[in-house]
């Protein structure tokens, strides 16, 4: 048995198989990695409303509400904003 594992055509087989594998493990690693990193971008809106329920709960004082309002309603106003009838022409 040792010797047919040693024939080209066993080698081919082998070593193809061990591509296959890596080159599977290879596209899960960047599908997850892409998944993982499209599930992680907030937009200031949203970490606005987080901040807003800390300041709520009495976790964030006032003083550090009103810093982190200001930061992130620069942001917000930076943002571009959607035109329903630009999205209804790029429907057409």
């Amino acid at each position: 048995m040792a010797e047919f594992l040693r024939t080209t055509p066993a080698q081919l087989v082998i070593w193809t198989t061990v591509l296959a594998i890596l080159v599977a493990v290879g596209v899960y690693v960047v599908m997850r990695l892409r998944n993982h990193q499209r599930g992680e971008i907030t937009s200031p809106s949203e970490m606005l409303t987080d901040f807003r329920e800390l300041h709520d709960q009495g976790r964030l004082s006032r003083a550090e509400f009103q810093r982190v309002k200001s930061v992130l309603g620069e942001q917000v106003s930076e943002m571009p904003r959607s035109d329903p009838s630009s999205n209804a022409e790029r429907a057409d």
